[in-house]
C-alpha cells in the first residue's frame, strides 16, 4: 500500500468521525446538514485514474450510508461527485499544468479555490438533497437544505485550508525555506 492510498484512508477515518459525531447532528436551521466527506473526493490530484476515483467515492458514500442510514444517496452522490469532479477542477486550474495537480488554496488563488469548493460541493449536496427528498411537495425546503448545505461545508473546507496552508507556510519558515 503506497503513501498516498494510506494518506487518504487516515484523512477518510478523521473526515468520517467528525462528519458522524458532529456534522450529522448539527442541521442549520432545522434541515440543511453540511457533508464534509466531499472534501475528500475535491482533493484528488489531475493525475488519478477515473475509476480509482470512482471507486473511492462510491467508497466513500457507502461507509457514510452504513454510518448514516441514509440507503444508497450517499454512495450516488459521492460517486457523481468523483465522475464530475476532474472537469471541475480542469474549468479552475491553471492551463500550463503539465503533471499532476493538487488542488489546494496554494495552487489556486483563493478565489478560485473558493469557486471551486463551492461548485463540487453545491454539485454534491445537489444531488443528495434531491435524492432524499425525491418530491417536488417541499421543494423550497429541499432548495435551502441545498444551498445551506453547500454554503456551511464550503466554508468549512476553506477554514480547514487556510489552517493547513498556514501551518505549512509556519514550518517552511521554521526549517528556513522562505
Amino acid at each position: 500500500m503506497g503513501y498516498t492510498t494510506l494518506l487518504r484512508f487516515v484523512r477518510f477515518a478523521i473526515l468520517l468521525t467528525v462528519q458522524l459525531l458532529v456534522l450529522n447532528n448539527l442541521h442549520l436551521f432545522g434541515y440543511a446538514t453540511p457533508l464534509l466527506i466531499g472534501y475528500m473526493i475535491i482533493c484528488f490530484e489531475t493525475g488519478t485514474s477515473h475509476t480509482i476515483s470512482l471507486l473511492w467515492g462510491f467508497f466513500i458514500g457507502l461507509i457514510f450510508d452504513i454510518f448514516s442510514n441514509t440507503v444508497g444517496i450517499g454512495a450516488a452522490s459521492c460517486t457523481l461527485l468523483a465522475m464530475v469532479q476532474p472537469y471541475v477542477l480542469k474549468l479552475f486550474m491553471p492551463r500550463d499544468v503539465n503533471e499532476s495537480f493538487r488542488p489546494t488554496i496554494q495552487t489556486l488563488t483563493i478565489q478560485k479555490y473558493v469557486s471551486y469548493v463551492l461548485t463540487c460541493m453545491g454539485i454534491l449536496h445537489f444531488c443528495f438533497y434531491l435524492l432524499q427528498a425525491f418530491t417536488m411537495a417541499n421543494i423550497w425546503l429541499t432548495i435551502g437544505a441545498m444551498f445551506g448545505g453547500t454554503l456551511l461545508a464550503s466554508l468549512i473546507v476553506v477554514c480547514v485550508e487556510f489552517i493547513i496552508h498556514n501551518k505549512n507556510e509556519d514550518t517552511d519558515i521554521l526549517k528556513g525555506q522562505k
